[in-house]
């Protein structure tokens, strides 16, 4: 079914709203944080419903972090075209038996844009879907699916889909609720960690090579930060050890490298008693923006449109406009473009405006 204009409001959710909910969502932390506002949304209109996240692995601790919003997590197997995980093919029809068997009530597809999604989330067997279709590709309910627009904002988009299937917004802030146990863990980390306000986190890390700012470049503004008496962090998983290690060998001034040595909750505990945040346009900019800490991003290769914090008060995004963003690949097939175009002056100016800023100070 090809839906040719726009959907008028469904409201699926009045007195008594779906009791099953599954929510199809198989991505990164970036991206399910995107989502939270949205899940927030939903909770608040159903609050006796069981909602059930189909994910990706790594999400059992997303679900038990977000144990307000979501109940249970459905592993996703992966699927042909879908690149965020290795696809387990003999995982796959038992997964399938295993969502029709739950018998939900609504699946709302909120992984992309639907020209795979849609027929995947259709196979879950549910009595309702809603989400997102492309003109011209496959649209399940043209009632209860919205035009996909590639530009819009990843919070707004989802709140948007919420409000029109009679859902009210709960606010567009992100969260990432911080528990006594991810304050422990990051002492346990490493003892030497800056009294709370003393320091910036610097994270030069992120999934792909292409979406990464230049190390030297991450070097030259930690050193400034550092002069201004500030002292520096070093973050990253343990697979980005070497970039990390990249930029601490072109630091002038000293750092803590903590890369690798921190749990999510540990990482997220320690950016929230950071006074800044320097990173990539990755899962970490949004961690920071649901601790509120202030940061500084530098977007290459994705859309900062869609992706930018909402707070452009306290977050600051700095980008370089070429013609081959927003990027799919992996590695940069020309010169890198949109992160050479990117100086360590500027970043270095706008974190340094920001810090004063902070301290209540104008510049």
């Amino acid at each position: 079914m090809i839906a040719a204009h726009p959907s008028p409001p469904a409201r699926l959710f009045g007195k008594e709203p779906p009791r099953k909910i599954a929510i199809f969502r198989a991505l990164q932390l970036g991206d399910m944080l995107c989502t939270v506002p949205a899940l927030r949304a939903l909770r608040a209109a159903a609050p006796l419903a069981q909602i059930t996240l189909v994910g990706l692995p790594w999400a059992t601790s997303f679900v038990k972090r977000f144990h307000r919003y979501i109940d249970n997590l459905l592993v996703f197997p992966g699927f042909p075209g879908l690149p965020e995980q290795p696809l387990h093919l003999t995982s796959v029809p038992h997964f399938f038996s295993e969502t029709q068997r739950e018998r939900f009530d609504l699946v709302l597809q909120m992984h992309g844009s639907g020209t795979l999604s849609n027929p995947i989330a259709a196979l879950f067997g549910a009595n309702r879907s809603a989400g997102f279709y492309l003109p011209g590709q496959y649209c399940p309910d043209p009632h209860t699916f919205l035009l996909w627009e590639e530009r819009a904002h990843e919070v707004l988009r989802y709140l948007r889909l919420m409000e029109h299937l009679g859902v009210p917004s709960q606010g567009q802030h992100l969260e990432f609720p911080l528990s006594e146990s991810d304050y422990r863990a990051l002492q346990r980390s490493d003892l030497s960690v800056p009294a709370p306000g003393s320091y910036v986190c610097v994270h030069p890390g992120a999934r792909m090579p292409s979406r990464r700012w230049l190390p030297q470049r991450f070097a030259e503004v930690a050193d400034r930060l550092a002069q201004q008496g500030m002292k520096i962090v070093l973050t990253g998983s343990a697979e980005e050890n070497d970039v990390v290690r990249d930029v601490q060998r072109a630091m002038r001034m000293p750092a803590l490298n903590l890369c690798g040595k921190t749990e999510l909750g540990a990482l997220a505990a320690l950016l929230a008693q950071a006074r800044l945040v320097v990173c990539n346009d990755t899962g970490i900019s949004h961690v920071a923006a649901a601790v509120a800490t202030p940061s500084i991003v530098v977007s290459c290769g994705s859309d900062p449109q869609r992706w930018a914090p909402l707070d452009q008060d306290r977050h600051q995004t700095i980008s370089m406009d070429v013609g081959c963003r927003p990027c799919m690949h992996r590695e940069c097939p020309t010169a890198h473009e949109c992160a050479q175009g990117v100086s360590s002056e500027n970043v270095a100016a706008l974190a340094v405006r920001l810090l004063d800023i902070t301290a209540g100070i104008t510049t």
